[in-house]
């Protein structure tokens, strides 16, 4: 009987993410069939004594030369704008920052060279509770508006532009950061609404014009990042009623910290999703 063949990994970004899911391949990939291609940081002196000189790759442009299978950006939205296209035509792509994607142009991009190359561009779900059903909806025509709140204690936010004096003042009183489409919030909280982009491209029927996105700094809370969604369905022409639903999502995350406890589970079990689901966008 022949061996499966290991489905190889390269992994962009050694942050506390990238750290994680190279820890999980290296102790757990044998049983899911999984190996590390290589690790990839801005800075190699993050990777000392913690990745085998072989596996780090120094020039990232280099990286059709470790022949991955699926490619895994956690790094920086511009790392998707500057390699994603290089990325996809090449492997399988999950990107961990989807607010990249927030640019129309690398959206469009994206989206074709899926098509064309018949690799899949992964969107990991993370704090999106519901996504997939999200996704059926917008597939059917049904989804007609989606809005989704993040609040965050006001120290948990990397921001820039006009928001960061906002948050500087929410610092003892809570306070609305931003309200309107998710595309205008994307470049100014890259790091924070990953998980708003990620219902962008599930909603793609509204995408990131339509989807509404409401940043919130809430001093009250400086161990929990909360996450609530509001989807609203058709509305019956016999009896008027429109179908809704809301969810509220109460994730656990160390004080000042960027990224709530179960995203990392939850990034881990979307990279075991990923063996390739033809040229198309899939939440995972």
């Amino acid at each position: 009987m022949l061996q499966e063949k290991k489905w190889r990994v390269g992994i962009v970004g050694y942050g506390h993410i990238g750290e994680y899911l190279v820890s999980q391949i290296q102790g757990e990939g044998d049983q899911y069939n999984l190996e590390l291609a290589f690790v990839w940081n801005r800075s190699t002196e993050k990777m000392k004594g913690k990745v085998a000189d072989y596996l780090q790759l120094q020039d990232l442009s280099q990286f059709t030369e470790r022949c991955a299978d699926l490619i895994v950006e956690v790094a920086h939205p511009c790392i998707v704008k500057d390699y994603g296209e290089a990325f996809l035509s090449a492997a399988n792509f999950l990107v961990g920052s989807p607010t990249s994607l927030a640019d129309q142009t690398t959206e469009i991009k994206l989206r074709e060279i899926a098509k064309r190359s018949g690799h899949t561009l992964y969107i990991p779900s993370g704090a999106f509770w519901g996504g997939e059903d999200i996704q059926k909806m917008a597939d059917r025509g049904t989804l007609k508006g989606l809005k989704i709140t993040m609040t965050k204690h006001p120290d948990s936010f990397k921001l820039t532009g006009p928001l960061v004096e906002k948050n500087k003042q929410a610092i003892n009183e809570r306070s609305v950061l931003y309200e309107g489409p998710v595309r205008g919030l994307c470049p100014l909280a890259p790091n924070n609404v990953n998980t708003m982009a990620a219902a962008c491209m599930a909603a793609h029927t509204l995408g990131f014009d339509k989807v509404i996105g409401i940043l919130i700094a809430d001093p009250s809370i400086p161990n929990w990042h909360f996450v609530d969604i509001e989807v609203t369905g058709p509305t019956s022409e016999k009896t008027g009623q429109t179908f809704v639903i809301k969810t509220k999502r109460m994730n656990p995350a160390a004080p000042s910290s960027v990224t709530g406890s179960a995203t990392f589970l939850s990034f881990w079990s979307s990279v075991l999703v990923c063996k390739g689901h033809g040229g198309r966008v899939y939440l995972c």
